[in-house]
């Protein structure tokens, strides 16, 4: 088996470093680069230029709705979808919807007066469990990923997102083995939206990772890699489950 992992919003290899090495040993793995992409549709078009003729695929952050692309592009390649503390709905819209432009602009604007290490610490607290902002070995990897990433990627990478499409009817239509994964406490993708997707999806699996926020991969990578682990040798008739 084949499994392409997407990096979400300024994101690199470093978020799927963990589930990448434990499940290379099953299958080959493939970390897909969005380039200087400016729509998740691009994205989704970069990842299906190389990727095999079939092939298993997870997505966290961004990287969960590119996934969603890849499947309205080539439904027909993907085998398996596994997203991670994503979501499925367009920019909402009147005052929800302006308020994530404004968050999402605030960021860019950090980035561009102060650097994109200002930008990582500015993110990075809202985005990772409370208890581990003291990490300093966890918080290092976050904040050094993110410094990597060049700002006009990330300029790219949020026009992307606000110009997103809604996909929930996609979702609906889906038959394949399906990962919903979600750190309980994600303030930004909450569990209550992983809740819908799960729901919405008919072969679909909910996971919930306790004592972890948005970026799950790097906060709690061994209850992500035995998910995804148990997701790539699930049968095809996983229901949703509820969180409680």
């Amino acid at each position: 088996m084949h499994l392409v992992l997407v990096p979400g919003l300024t994101c690199d290899a470093a978020v799927w470093q963990h589930p990448a090495l434990a499940l290379a040993v099953h299958c080959e793995v493939q970390v897909a680069d969005h380039g200087h992409s400016r729509s998740l549709a691009d994205m989704a078009s970069r990842i299906l230029a190389v990727a095999p003729q079939h092939f298993a695929i997870a997505g966290h952050s961004m990287g969960g709705r590119v996934a969603l692309e890849v499947i309205a592009q080539a439904p027909e390649r993907v085998s398996r979808l596994a997203l991670l503390d994503t979501g499925c709905g367009a920019l909402a819209p009147g005052e929800a919807g302006e308020r994530e432009r404004a968050t999402r602009q605030r960021f860019l604007e950090i980035a561009r007066t102060q650097g994109m290490g200002a930008m990582a610490r500015d993110w990075s607290r809202g985005m990772v469990h409370p208890a581990r902002l003291q990490d300093p070995a966890l918080m290092a990897s976050i904040h050094d990923m993110i410094e990597r990433c060049p700002r006009p990627v990330l300029e790219a990478q949020i026009e992307a997102l606000l110009a997103r499409p809604d996909r929930r009817a996609l979702l609906a239509d889906l038959r394949i083995p399906t990962l919903v994964l979600c750190g309980r406490e994600d303030t930004w993708s909450p569990l209550e939206n992983h809740v819908e997707m799960a729901h919405l999806v008919r072969n679909s699996e909910l996971v919930v990772v306790p004592d972890c926020g948005h970026m799950s991969p790097m906060e709690r990578p061994e209850a992500v890699t035995t998910a995804l682990r148990e997701w790539l040798r699930a049968g095809p008739h996983h229901r949703a489950e509820s969180p409680d």
